[in-house]
């Protein structure tokens, strides 16, 4: 918080360095003076660039940054230069988190891989040793498409409630549909369940506070994730809880690019048609997908209640369905952790790789793994809306068409409506679903959750859905593309600068 408040005060002093020297009456002394403040202010913020030892390319355009845009440019570095911030500003989650974990993969024994194809072993090896978490085969996965189909279970599936509900939500809206869950949750504090709910501060702002206290006044317990307020000046703002995850009874739980609002049903005019992909989990992962929620809710509340609830019983029963795998990333894990599984599980290919994205900003990583893999005859798809909900988003996702194009990749433009779902489908036999778009933000910044599944039944359904929305899509070929005029290149261009925080 200090040395936040210490970089604030040098903006202060830039602008006021800025406004003496070019906008004032006082002397040549005195702007010379106040110039000199304003060359060492930035000469210092440069040395640390320099210190620590990030790509040229990345110091170099910092550099140019600081010295060619003044007071906005340092501003702009101090939100968008320093998130390698997160190594301290989570330290003590990131540790905390890790002990817990480490104990909770000690109560779970390691499944029987022996059946595995090569790709799906190499991959959940991988997998298991970066995530701390294990794959396991006493669960069941399925697949719930759009916002009718997934708001109806969730609906009654909180309706069955016996002992407790806990919820954690990037989006929450207090609209038409944000409005009926709260009367359910309300209905159920008041019946005595135990409802626990975690809003991400930002992405619920529409979350009215109305509501927040009509919960409270039932005994639901809430908290918001990171609340703005405390963030402005130690740039917690920059790092959001993106995770959708409901827990009942620790029998169900769901996840899944689906948030809460009128918009995921389709009934906001501004989308229209929404395509989403969300999942209800039954068995041993879904004890997983509590752990991580009730990490977060230690975090938010300082409550720990993970030892209340102890796992499954580890025994075989009746809804094994292949092998799943629940996996959290964000600041409060390893860095990357989910751009290197979704790299692992493309350089795993054989024969395809289906990508369904609404943000497609990937990093080298990916993009060298998509290359090679369709340069080696590997069928690779990209689907992505044809138009997205942001102009740098729409434009930054393009901007990659053309590296990819020329390598044989396949892309596809979805063109019923707004395409939301996270999916990735590799070889027909291995798949992700969550709420990690194939983006920076939810590469290094965003709080995430995955399920990995392995050989389960839901495989063949994402495969189905995958192939229904290749109707509603239309091929982008090379040389159409590549006759697109100066004004988009120039969009796109542009957008693709901001693809670090997008």
């Amino acid at each position: 918080m200090k040395r936040r408040r210490i970089e604030f005060l040098f903006v202060l002093i830039l602008a006021i360095s800025l406004y003496i020297v070019f906008s004032s009456d006082y002397g040549f002394g005195m702007k010379v003076f106040f110039s000199m403040i304003y060359g060492v202010i930035i000469f210092i913020t440069i040395f640390s660039l320099m210190l620590e030892n990030r790509s040229a390319q990345a110091t170099l355009l910092w550099m140019y940054v600081l010295l060619f845009i003044p007071v906005l440019g340092y501003l702009f570095y101090l939100y968008s230069g320093q998130l390698y911030l997160k190594g301290y500003l989570f330290y003590n989650k990131r540790k905390n988190d890790r002990e817990e974990w480490e104990s909770v993969v000690r109560k779970n024994p390691s499944p029987d891989l022996s059946s595995f194809q090569d790709n799906q072993l190499n991959f959940a090896k991988f997998a298991e040793k970066v995530s701390f978490t294990k794959m396991n085969t006493n669960s069941k996965t399925t697949i719930l498409r759009n916002g009718e189909e997934t708001f109806t279970d969730i609906k009654n599936q909180l309706l069955k409630a016996e002992k407790y509900i806990h919820l954690e939500y990037y989006i929450f809206r207090s609209d038409r549909l944000g409005k009926e869950i709260i009367k359910i949750l309300i209905e159920k504090a008041n019946a005595g369940i135990e409802v626990l709910f975690i809003f991400d501060a930002a992405g619920s702002i529409q979350l009215s506070n109305e509501d927040i206290k009509s919960m409270q006044a039932s005994g639901i317990k809430i908290h918001p994730f990171l609340p703005l307020k405390y963030g402005f000046f130690n740039q917690k703002f920059n790092f959001r809880n993106h995770r959708k995850i409901i827990i009942i009874d620790g029998k169900v739980g769901f996840v899944g690019g689906l948030n809460v609002g009128i918009e995921y049903i389709g009934e906001d005019p501004k989308f229209g048609f929404w395509r989403d992909t969300h999942m209800r989990l039954e068995g041993q992962a879904v004890y997983t997908l509590h752990t991580v929620f009730l990490l977060d809710w230690e975090y938010v509340s300082g409550q720990r209640l993970l030892e209340e609830h102890p796992p499954m019983n580890s025994e075989k029963n009746d809804i094994e369905d292949g092998t799943v795998q629940v996996v959290a990333s964000g600041p409060d894990t390893l860095q990357g952790i989910m751009s290197d599984l979704y790299y692992v599980m493309m350089s795993s290919a054989k024969q395809s790789i289906w990508i369904a994205t609404p943000y497609f900003v990937p990093n080298e990583a990916i993009r060298t793994a998509l290359r090679i893999a369709a340069s080696k005859g590997i069928e690779v798809r990209i689907m992505v809306p044809e138009q997205n909900d942001g102009f740098l988003t729409q434009y930054a996702t393009r901007s990659y068409f053309a590296e990819l194009l020329r390598c044989g990749v396949e892309i596809y433009s979805y063109k019923k409506g707004f395409m939301h779902q996270k999916i990735i489908i590799i070889d027909g036999n291995l798949a992700s679903l969550g709420t990690a778009n194939m983006d920076m933000r939810s590469f290094h910044l965003n709080f995430e959750v995955n399920v990995f599944m392995v050989g389960t039944s839901s495989i063949r359904d994402l495969v189905s859905h995958y192939e229904d929305d290749m109707k509603d899509s239309v091929r982008i070929m090379p040389v159409e593309y590549y006759k697109r005029g100066l004004i988009n290149r120039t969009k796109e261009s542009f957008a693709r600068l901001f693809s670090g925080v997008l």
